[in-house]
């Protein structure tokens, strides 16, 4: 069975970056009739909050993303101590006592001799006495997993195939100085104990998986298919991170962003597919496909977003905004009449409620000097309302009798006395949604 996992860490909200890797694992366990499972890293107790967490359960709600159970790393750390333990007993897991500072030395000794960066493993020579003369100076020390200086070797499910030499990578720090377990271990007991069958995160994680990939195959574990999408850039080319306090998905779903026009547009972003707004998760994870994404940088604009809300807003059904309708205090007997014309002139649901003004209370006109007195002939010529659908029709003949004016300029100045713009619905639906009327020379 396909197992695919989202893992966020509860020290912040949801951004467009982090939603990106929720969905592709999302849709390869739903395409594939597997499970999704939402793992909470929470092995930093100081930044991991609860608000975090129950705000990532909200947006991802919010997208449709559904889990089939959840796990967090914090109730397993009896597991993750066994598994250390068994690294030990095998030789492939050391203590290290190097402060930052000295470890920062030795980095940059080495670039100075054109050597690669890497930890020289000198920990590995210490004597016992010298450990605990080290643990009484310095107190604990962290624990460093112990590679095998050999190629690793996988295929990528968006980069083909990868190979990193592992003498060009430090040996990873698994358990810090002060006990706390860190992503690599507890992630890889996690996808080993959970049967993860695929994998899809961002490609600044290549050179973690590498390692990772030794990690799973010394504690007996299946290798996942690891794939690595791209990193999401802004609209010309700059780092989004600088961006990500403004494109939390809480902060979208404010702007009115329909959650299927942001699942339609990262479902196909970066890959070779055209983006098609879609409003079924299911037909979005049956067309979904891994292999069709790129490596290259990929270009995100929010903005893009809007177009794609539209249009899932201008073809709702009466019946989905009926009660937002009803809300904005549009009488029963006008709410479909009203959505029918409002619909195809907004971006965002919210935008209902300008329109609803208007045709209750009317608009400041706009009148341009030389119309003034065509507007104030056509006013005098409009009876009392109400007003059905054909009395645009009979209003605009009389006003071209009366005064010898025809297409746009008998009608774009009478639109924008009516509804002080240029552009908007047809008029002659307008009209009759219209409770007052004002024109002023």
């Amino acid at each position: 069975m396909t197992v695919t996992r989202f893992a966020p860490s509860p020290t912040g909200y949801l951004h467009i970056g982090n939603m990106r890797p929720a969905l592709m694992n999302y849709l390869i366990a739903r395409k594939a009739g597997g499970e999704f499972v939402l793992r909470i890293d929470d092995t930093d107790p100081e930044r991991s909050k609860q608000e975090y967490i129950d705000a990532i359960k909200e947006d991802l709600t919010w997208l449709g993303l559904t889990w089939d159970r959840v796990e967090t790393q914090s109730s397993r750390i009896a597991r993750y101590e066994a598994a250390a333990q068994e690294l030990r007993d095998m030789g492939r897991l050391y203590e290290c006592f190097e402060t930052p500072t000295e470890l920062d030395l030795k980095r940059k000794k080495q670039l100075n001799m054109g050597k690669p960066p890497v930890y020289d493993r000198s920990a590995l020579a210490l004597s016992d006495a010298e450990k605990d003369a080290l643990r009484a100076e310095r107190g604990n020390g962290h624990w460093r997993f112990k590679l095998d200086l050999e190629r690793i070797e996988w295929t990528d499910g968006i980069l083909g195939d990868l190979s990193i030499d592992a003498a060009s990578v430090s040996d990873p720090v698994l358990i810090r100085g002060d006990g706390q377990f860190l992503y690599t271990l507890a992630s890889v007991c996690d996808d080993v104990d959970y049967g993860m069958t695929h994998v899809v995160r961002g490609s600044d994680h290549v050179t973690n998986t590498a390692t990772q990939i030794q990690i799973i195959r010394a504690l007996g574990g299946t290798v996942p298919e690891f794939a690595h999408h791209s990193l999401l850039t802004g609209p010309e080319g700059e780092a989004l991170s600088k961006r990500l306090g403004v494109l939390s998905l809480r902060d979208l779903r404010a702007q009115g962003v329909d959650p299927m026009a942001l699942v339609s547009l990262m479902a196909r972003l970066g890959s070779s597919d055209p983006v098609e707004v879609q409003t079924d998760l299911g037909a979005v994870a049956e067309g979904f496909d891994i292999s069709r994404f790129g490596s290259a940088p990929t270009k995100f604009d929010f903005n893009d977003l809007f177009p794609l809300t539209a249009k899932i807003n201008g073809e709702r059904d009466f019946a989905e905004v009926a009660d937002r309708i009803a809300a904005l205090g549009v009488p029963a007997e006008l709410a479909e009449q009203f959505w029918a014309v409002a619909r195809e002139n907004i971006t965002i649901l919210d935008d209902l409620a300008k329109w609803w003004d208007l045709f209750q209370n009317g608009a400041d006109p706009v009148i341009e000097d030389e119309d003034k007195d065509f507007v104030a002939t056509a006013m005098s010529l409009l009876p009392d309302g109400p007003y059905d659908a054909d009395a645009w029709g009979e209003w605009t003949k009389a006003v071209k009798a009366e005064t010898g004016r025809k297409g746009r300029g008998l009608f774009m100045p009478l639109r924008k006395a009516l509804t002080g713009q240029a552009h908007g619905p047809d008029m002659g639906a307008v009209l009759p949604l219209l409770q007052v009327i004002k024109a002023k020379g």
